[in-house]
Parts: structure tokens; C-alpha cells; sequence
């Protein structure tokens, strides 16, 4: 029989053989482990490690990302010299004939003004579009590619009244950017504005890259020098001075738009987030007409005068909104009276673009082109009627 002292003698032992056992195959440093499984543990821990950064690269590297080095290399820099008059602010202390025989007339003077902006390449042969108010006055237009080099460029065609302007540089095998179809456009999708903002693009002969999303589609501005925005894309990607021209892309590396006009407050000058490009489709026809012509027939006639609507009128004639313009004038045999439109008509709509003033139809009729016929919707006695009108030539 096995008494309680032998139980607890023979657990000693035991304890005692194990804690032997430890110190014989252990040193001070480490648990023994077979040479094969330390290599082999250290091979995991490699490949761990070596799997986690391709995780972080692949992540950084995204459709974004690639997007941009995909584009980049199209993306050029503008500098221009134009000559523009100005009057010496002491103009009037020469007025007096007497006065210029001896000082000349110095009421205005001619002067090399020095522009910036930016430009995309549409083809191999070195076509390139960008805004009129960067080239289209200009009198001798420099290029930077993301190479380094500099090219002159020749003015092909320009338009003011869309703010288009095609340029060309001597060459071949240029690299260029896919025109896309502003018709495709999702809100908040991802968009890239691409340029040279501020001049940057001199500093390292890379365009500056923003990211933002389509805040709005279809946006009518007001026109400004003579400029027409109508149907603009409107983006929060950072766009500032000298960034016009440039191109607005989507994430597929397409261009949907030309960076164009930033609306600023307070006084500001830079970015906050109120971005607007011209659709790429439009840009698209008008270069084609440029690259063709020169220039865009709009010598047509329309043959009415028209008046913004305000509360007064709009009360007077019973309409639930201000929106649109009133017809005040038709000439006789004029377009506007062979589509049967008349005094007091409210036009509301022309071709798929909404009226709000004056100012939104004569940009509206921008849009159009000597002997095409368009669309009128007008409002008649409260009742809307469809109309149709030829835009003659002048005579």
C-alpha cells in the first residue's frame, strides 16, 4: 500500500526529472529548436512582411493614381506674349495738342504683356486645345512638355465666344489624351483637373494634379467679356489661376471637360471649391469647325428683340415664374416671324436649354449655326407651344 509520504516522494522525482531535462537541452539564451525550423520560421516572417507591402502598394497605387501617369505626359504648360493696348494713366496732361507735338500722343501705348496657362495634346501630330483667354490674342505662344521641351506654337483657329482655342506644335509621336463623352458624366464620380497652376508646371515640367468629384451638371453662367458658359460641368477639384485650358479627367484617363472659371468670394483669388469646365463634346465640335475653318459661322439673323422677364411682367401676364424672356419686337419677313413667334410671346426654352435672361439666349444662340433650323418652346395665352425657326444668313 502506498502511503501519503512515498505519494509526495515520488511527485518530487518527477518534478526533478523534468526540471533536469530542461536544463539539459536548453542554454541561457534560448529553447532548443531544430536548425530547419528556425529558417523556416524566419522565411514566414519574410514573406509576411514582404505581403504587407504589396498590400500598401497596391492600395496607394489605385485607379487614380494610374489615371494620372496615364495623362500626365499629354498635359502641357502655355506661355504666351501678347500686345495690348493701354492708356498712360497720365494720358490727360497730353491731351492738349500743344502739348503732343512735343511729347507725341501718348494717350495709349502698346504693350508686351506676359500670360500663363495650360493645354492638352489631342493627337500625335501635336494638336493642342486651350482656353481663348490664354492664346487667342497672342502673339508669339510657347509650349512645355513633361519632357522638357519647348515648342512654338501657331494659332489654328481660336473662338472668343466659347472660349476655345486650337493650337498646333511642329512634330509627330506626341503623346496625347482620349477625348470622352460629356454625355457620360455621373454625379460624384471621381474627376481629376490637370495644369499649370500659378506657373508651377515650369518649376519640374510636371502638371500639378487635383482630385475632386462632379458637384453639378448643365450650369448656365453669366457670360463674361463676351464669353459664353453655357451647360458647364461644375467640379470641387482644386482649379486656380493659370490651371484654364487644362484638362478635366475622368477616371478611366478621358477627357470630359476643359478647366475654364473658378468662382472666388471675399476677395479671394484662389480655390474653394467652385470649379467649372466646358463640356468636351462642345469643345470637340468646335475644334473640328476650327481645324476646318479657321473660325465659327454664326452670320444669322434672328429678327427679335426680347426683354428679361421681372415680377412686374411676370404678375401682368399671369406666370408662376420670372424665368425666360418676352418678345418685344419681330421684324417683318424676319426668321422670328416666318416661325410664327410674336410680341408678347415668353420663350422659356430653345433647343434643350433653359431661358432664365436675356443674357442665357444670346448665349444660347451662340450655340447654333447660319442655316440650321432649332427648337423654340414659348408660352402663348398660358399655353406652351413648340415652335421651329431657320437661322438665315444675313443679307
Amino acid at each position: 500500500m502506498i502511503t501519503f509520504r512515498s505519494y509526495i516522494i515520488t511527485i518530487t522525482l518527477f518534478i526533478g526529472i523534468i526540471i533536469a531535462g530542461y536544463f539539459l537541452f536548453t542554454d541561457s539564451e534560448q529553447i532548443f529548436i531544430p536548425e530547419e525550423s528556425a529558417s523556416r520560421q524566419q522565411q514566414l516572417l519574410t514573406a509576411y512582411k514582404n505581403s504587407l507591402n504589396d498590400d500598401i502598394s497596391n492600395s496607394r497605387r489605385n485607379i487614380i493614381t494610374k489615371t494620372v501617369e496615364l495623362v500626365s505626359p499629354a498635359v502641357v504648360g502655355i506661355n504666351v506674349i501678347e500686345i495690348r493696348q493701354v492708356r498712360d494713366p497720365f494720358s490727360y496732361f497730353f491731351d492738349d495738342p500743344f502739348f503732343r507735338q512735343f511729347f507725341g500722343d501718348r494717350r495709349t501705348n502698346n504693350r508686351k504683356v506676359q500670360g500663363l496657362g495650360s493645354g492638352y495634346i489631342i493627337s500625335p501630330d501635336g494638336f493642342i486645345i486651350t482656353n481663348d483667354h490664354v492664346a487667342g490674342n497672342a502673339t508669339e505662344i510657347t509650349v512645355t512638355l513633361t519632357d522638357g521641351s519647348h515648342h512654338q506654337a501657331q494659332i489654328i483657329g481660336t473662338d472668343a465666344i466659347s472660349d476655345i482655342c486650337l493650337l498646333k506644335i511642329e512634330g509627330s509621336d506626341f503623346p496625347y489624351i482620349d477625348l470622352g463623352d460629356s454625355e457620360d458624366i455621373i454625379i460624384g464620380e471621381w474627376v481629376i483637373a490637370l495644369g499649370n497652376p500659378f506657373g508651377l508646371f515650369d518649376l519640374n515640367d510636371k502638371p500639378t494634379v487635383t482630385v475632386g468629384v462632379i458637384s453639378a451638371l448643365g450650369m448656365n453662367l453669366e457670360p463674361i467679356n463676351n464669353r459664353f458658359y453655357l451647360n458647364m460641368i461644375q467640379t470641387d477639384a482644386a482649379i486656380n489661376g493659370g490651371n484654364s485650358g487644362g484638362p478635366l479627367v475622368n477616371s478611366l484617363g478621358e477627357v470630359i471637360g476643359m478647366n475654364t472659371l473658378i468662382f472666388t468670394a471675399g476677395g479671394a483669388q484662389g480655390n474653394i471649391g467652385l470649379g467649372f469646365a466646358i463640356p468636351i463634346n462642345k469643345v470637340r465640335k468646335i475644334i473640328s469647325e476650327l481645324k476646318a475653318k479657321g473660325s465659327i459661322d454664326r452670320d444669322f439673323q434672328i429678327g427679335m428683340r426680347i426683354q428679361t422677364i421681372d415680377e412686374g411682367i411676370a404678375r401682368y401676364y399671369n406666370l408662376s415664374s420670372s424665368r425666360g424672356v418676352i418678345v418685344t419686337r419681330i421684324t417683318p419677313g424676319s426668321p422670328a416671324e416666318k416661325s410664327d413667334i410674336r410680341v408678347g410671346d415668353i420663350i422659356t426654352e430653345v433647343e434643350n436649354f433653359k431661358i432664365n435672361n436675356e443674357n442665357t439666349l444670346y448665349g444660347v444662340f451662340q450655340e447654333f449655326r447660319t442655316d440650321q433650323t432649332i427648337a423654340i418652346r414659348i408660352v402663348r395665352e398660358n399655353k406652351e407651344l413648340n415652335k421651329r425657326m431657320k437661322l438665315e444668313k444675313n443679307r
